[in-house]
């Protein structure tokens, strides 16, 4: 089967086929579980440990070593998937499930991305409120600006993107040291936390919570892109290589992870548990009582800084995991500035108008919220994760083996019934809420909810069964049809863009080669100053005179060697003025240089040719 590769732009970009020292090539590896491990420190883990710490102390350590240990094992079953089969989750859910089942599990992964998403849009907003004192609705609109930047750090190179997530990494991870010796807690009491436990069902509560607000389905979906980023040996000693570079990659990553949230956790029991404060669930709450408690000015802001690195680096990683979800499961390829901003505003547009709306009381709610909707999609993810490293038939040697199949399905079996809990939990609240509206809660809600639990039954079937859906074709656009005799065409009429650039010469060499001496070239040109945009072919500027002279020079130059050269001196918009001439002169094909600009002078500027090549009737060359 035929399909684009996941996040194509950065695919196969970093060689690790050449000889190397081991730390060299570890290195080369190291990368892919960082941008992940982002996602389990993101502003929503917060509250959960903060919520956790001030309430039982540090008695829900254990949970949160139990989340990561899990989380490290279907992290590394992700990366196992993209790296043996060259397929990211979303990929191989649309290689297996029909057509109905795909479209499904699509919309539950946009919603859930959406709904992390939010949460980081909201902590990241959080985190500027409280060390800038910027309003929280002017740092939720701020929050789209990530767009450009993601695709600045994406045109420079994977490797730009990794580091600048590393940096933000080292920030929260130095944050939290410095906050753990300003608390210093007892390390005798900090270890009994690791035995297994619950004192009451708040805890089991707030346990669920955490390990909900841990391992997220995002996560699986990024992993097992990102480690195609890396251009491996594609026998078996080169795969071996890749899943133990990535497994060690995976369990560093992972374990700066935990380090943050359990100083989160530790934070909150050493300095809201031992002085008494257990209801201490608001970020903002926590931030405002940090300096009295520790006697330290710097709590606070380290604090407020951490948080504010933790959601910018959360938002990169989820908006990149929308595309792959995008592109994965549609097989659609839309401009990258354009999906991504389309993946923002699916945040930012729900948490600015409920703050709008609402005030800034309802952003509990709000990342309550996020964190229901996450619960409801994680077993979508990792169901079918099973599923596909455990497939024999296209996995072969590197299928998973019987006891690594057995942990994951333990896993699976804990989280989704931990999650299932949470749900039902929640659906109870909402019925007594939504007593005055009692037919939102039965015509809408309950049959969403009815319907996402027959989904989950039949990815489980699939699962166990080993089922996959044959597909009617065998590729994704149709069969090849028939190919006639090709014979060179000449055309009669050619016209020629020229921008005095580096790319003018490649336009009138590929121009000229497809004609001959009897084919009329033009040449054109279009002026665009502003006086040209107003006055049109009156202006008789500098700037114009020369165009002239230049745009003659390269036809003089076309003359002395036989060929039929016309020059067109447009004013104005190319967008415009280029449709107009080829029409006009009757051109059969229009040839047109790409600039050379980068960055978001791309995405300036390159709207040129896109819109040009839609406007004009006759065959388009962009050389």
């Amino acid at each position: 089967m035929t399909q684009h590769k996941s996040l194509e732009e950065v695919h196969g970009t970093i060689d690790t086929t050449q000889t190397q020292t081991w730390w060299k090539r570890f290195f080369l590896f190291a990368g892919p579980a960082f941008l992940v491990a982002v996602g389990y420190m993101d502003p929503g883990n917060w509250a959960t440990d903060i919520a956790g710490g001030s309430k039982y102390g540090y008695s829900l350590l254990w949970v949160l070593l139990m989340s990561n240990l899990i989380a490290l094992l279907l992290q590394t079953l992700s990366a196992r998937l993209g790296i043996v089969r060259g397929r990211d989750l979303a990929q191989a859910s649309r290689e297996t499930y029909p057509v109905a089942v795909n479209y499904s599990l699509w919309i539950l992964a946009e919603i859930a991305i959406a709904a992390c998403d939010l949460a980081e849009v909201l902590g990241m907003a959080i985190g500027l409120n409280l060390l800038f004192h910027l309003p929280i609705l002017w740092g939720v609109s701020l929050a789209i600006l990530d767009t450009f930047l993601i695709l600045y750090l994406q045109k420079k190179g994977m490797r730009y993107m990794e580091a600048f997530i590393f940096s933000l990494v080292g920030i929260i991870g130095l944050s939290f040291f410095i906050e753990l010796a300003f608390a210093k807690p007892d390390m005798g009491e900090l270890v009994t936390g690791f035995i297994p436990g619950l004192k009451d069902n708040g805890a089991l509560y707030i346990a669920i919570g955490i390990i909900g607000a841990t391992v997220m389905p995002h996560n699986l979906y990024l992993h097992s892109s990102l480690v195609q980023t890396r251009r491996n040996k594609k026998d078996d000693s080169g795969i071996l290589t890749a899943l133990k570079y990535n497994f060690i990659d995976s369990a560093i990553a992972l374990n700066l992870a935990f380090f943050v949230n359990a100083s989160i956790l530790i934070l909150a029991a050493t300095v809201f548990f031992k002085h008494g404060y257990h209801n201490i669930v608001e970020i903002q709450d926590a931030h405002s009582m940090l300096q009295p408690l520790l006697g330290e000015k710097l709590a606070p802001i380290l604090f407020a800084v951490a948080l504010i690195a933790s959601g910018q680096s959360s938002t990169i990683t989820g908006t990149l995991a929308g595309q792959i979800v995008m592109e994965g499961y549609l097989d659609l390829r839309i401009a990258p500035w354009l999906r991504r901003l389309i993946t923002r505003l699916i945040a930012v547009v729900p948490a600015f108008l409920v703050i709008w709306l609402l005030g800034e009381n309802q952003i509990g709610d709000m990342l309550i919220l996020s964190q229901v909707i996450l619960s409801l999609q994680l077993g979508f993810a990792i169901i079918p994760l099973i599923h596909f490293v455990s497939d024999k038939d296209k996995m072969g040697k590197f299928a998973i083996s019987n006891l690594v199949k057995m942990l994951a399905w333990i896993s699976a079996v804990i989280i989704v019934s931990l999650n299932i809990k949470l749900v039902v939990d929640t659906l109870s609240v909402w019925h007594t809420s939504l007593a005055e509206n009692e037919w939102v809660f039965n015509f809408i809600i309950i049959p969403v909810v009815i319907l996402a639990l027959l989904l989950l039954v039949y990815v489980i079937y699939c699962a166990v069964t080993g089922k996959r859906f044959v597909k009617a074709t065998t590729t994704p656009h149709g069969k090849a049809v028939e190919i006639p005799i090709i014979e060179r065409k000449i055309y009669e009429r050619v016209a020629i863009c020229i921008d005095f650039s580096k790319s003018d010469i490649k336009a009138i060499t590929e121009g000229v080669s497809h004609g001959d001496r009897t084919t009329e070239f033009y040449l054109l040109h279009i002026v665009e100053t502003a006086g040209a945009r107003t006055v049109g072919d009156e202006i008789q500027d500098y700037e114009t005179n020369e165009d002239w002279i230049e745009l003659h020079s390269y036809g003089n130059r076309l003359r002395e060697q036989g060929y039929r050269v016309n020059e067109k001196l447009g004013f104005g918009d190319p967008k415009k003025e280029i449709p107009r001439f080829t029409d006009e002169l009757n051109a059969q094909l229009l040839v047109i240089g790409r600039h050379g600009h980068g960055g978001i002078m791309d995405f300036i500027f390159g709207e040129t040719i896109q819109v040009v090549r839609h406007k004009v009737k006759c065959a388009v060359l962009v050389v």
